[in-house]
């Protein structure tokens, strides 16, 4: 028999990617100030902003679905905990949800 401990993501450690994404992206930054200046044209310009839009569509999508999957976990908590009020055995439905 195995076992798969599965952790939500918690806020710190959303925190904590945020932040190396911040640090490195400044780091980048830096290095690219000190990089000789290279014009670019408007093509690249293009590209780099259409890069720049599904990149911020990606990271939109993911917040949108970790919150959708956070309100259905709530849904789910908020019903077993009626359950227990009423005093129906929940472990059934414990288990048939820990087996999928």
């Amino acid at each position: 028999m195995s076992f798969i401990a599965v952790r939500a993501m918690s806020q710190e450690d959303n925190q904590d990617r945020e932040r190396g994404l911040r640090e490195r992206i400044a780091s980048l930054v830096r290095a690219n100030e000190q990089a000789p200046r290279k014009g670019i044209s408007d093509r690249e310009q293009q590209e780099l902003q259409a890069a720049a839009n599904r990149l911020d569509e990606l990271l939109k999508t993911g917040e949108d679905a970790q919150r959708q999957a956070l309100k259905e976990a709530a849904v789910r908590l908020d019903q077993i905990l009626k359950d227990i009020r009423k005093g129906k055995d929940i472990t059934v439905k414990l288990k048939q949800r820990q087996n999928r």
